[in-house]
């Protein structure tokens, strides 16, 4: 599959939404494209550890994303909402002409079993958030029961860092993850938390 890829300083997950404001010419081209065809495109965390270079450095796994929303904003600036599909892996990427960067992208499976009893607890964190922050997540109460989804939308409210949003991203077990944010909240707890 081959896809625009659009780097930015965000990670996004799978059924997450994100606005953006868009304002270099490429990727204006690129949303006029995607709305277009009704496709969409590949967003991955730029890979700001890396030495500064003329190309933009970026992880090679992110999520597709669809347009679902946008607007031309009283600033000048396009406006999208996006919501992402499935993560993906990059195999190869170039620079267009108009450094666009298109890759070739396998997606990836997703795990999509239902909670365990012995994981009823996030479930129950996930609806005190959305409860206190009054977040439309509280909606769709079918996917309470939903591993990678519960997984997925802690993993996005969660105080993490940036670069630990990506490694959670990269994990292909939901179950996992929720061991990992676990502990990760703990040394939080504890106060421990540092980024690595």
């Amino acid at each position: 599959m081959k896809i625009p890829l659009f780097p930015l300083n965000t990670v996004l997950f799978p059924q997450g939404e994100l606005q953006l404001r868009l304002f270099e010419p490429r990727y204006i081209d690129m949303v006029s494209e995607c709305l277009r065809s009704d496709r969409g495109f590949g967003l991955c965390l730029r890979d700001e550890s890396k030495e500064i270079t003329k190309e933009v450095d970026f992880c090679m796994l992110g999520t597709y994303a669809k347009i679902i929303d946008w607007d031309q904003m009283d600033d000048g600036l396009l406006g999208i909402k996006v919501v992402g599909e499935r993560r993906f892996e990059v195999e190869n990427y170039c620079v267009q002409k108009n450094n666009l960067y298109m890759g070739n992208v396998t997606l990836l499976d997703e795990d999509d079993g239902l909670l365990p009893d012995a994981y009823k607890n996030f479930s129950q964190l996930l609806k005190q958030i959305a409860k206190r922050y009054k977040l439309p997540l509280i909606d769709v109460p079918e996917q309470f029961e939903n591993a990678a989804w519960i997984s997925d939308r802690l993993a996005e409210l969660l105080p993490f860092e940036i670069t630990t949003k990506q490694s959670l991203l990269e994990m292909n077990n939901s179950l996992n993850r929720l061991d990992y944010m676990q502990a990760l909240l703990i040394k939080i707890n504890s106060g421990e938390y540092t980024e690595s």
